[in-house]
């Protein structure tokens, strides 16, 4: 998701003040995954033609090693394109490559965060975020985002500032 993008999205006087990503380690566990389905493909392909196969199937076998190509380039996509933003009014989840999906919750509303985080989650800095909100969609669950400590602090402390905001004076009515 481009940064254009997400500036559009921005009421006026509105700041982004923290963005983060799931954690990297995420990604790396979809790689794994299509290294995993491309080891696979290749034994397969290797048995094939240890079985005299024409070399034409052969051929065609390896061909296939492009879909777990494009998968990786599509995992890659995903989650450069899956943001989770605070600004100085509402928490914000963009995701999408082409089409987009955005969801927020005012910060107004939020009345309580959960932050979950393992004993992993510690030491390579990720966990779940858990807002509870009064609005109809109730909860937003973040799960493994980078840097989930520094998302809830930056979350409450523009939730504390807005609150002692002062409220805009009512309109005077000449008559």
């Amino acid at each position: 998701m481009s940064d254009s993008y997400l500036k559009n999205l921005l009421g006026e006087n509105e700041q982004v003040l923290f963005v983060t990503h799931q954690h990297w380690l995420v990604l790396v566990g979809e790689i794994l995954r299509e290294i995993v389905l491309s080891v696979a493909l290749v034994v397969l392909i290797s048995l094939i033609w240890a079985l005299w196969v024409p070399n034409v199937l052969v051929t065609l076998g390896y061909l296939l090693l492009i879909f777990p190509l494009i998968s990786l380039l599509r995992d890659v996509l995903i989650w450069s394109n899956r943001k989770f933003v605070v600004t100085s009014r509402r928490v914000i989840q963009l995701s999408g490559v082409f089409s987009k999906n955005v969801t927020d919750s005012s910060l107004e509303k939020v009345n309580d965060v959960k932050m979950n985080q393992s004993f992993l989650g510690r030491m390579f800095d990720y966990g779940d975020i858990e807002i509870l909100t009064a609005s109809e969609l109730g909860v937003n669950k973040f799960t493994h985002i980078g840097q989930p400590i520094q998302y809830k602090t930056a979350m409450i402390n523009a939730k504390e500032k807005l609150e002692r905001a002062p409220a805009p004076a009512a309109p005077v009515r000449l008559e």
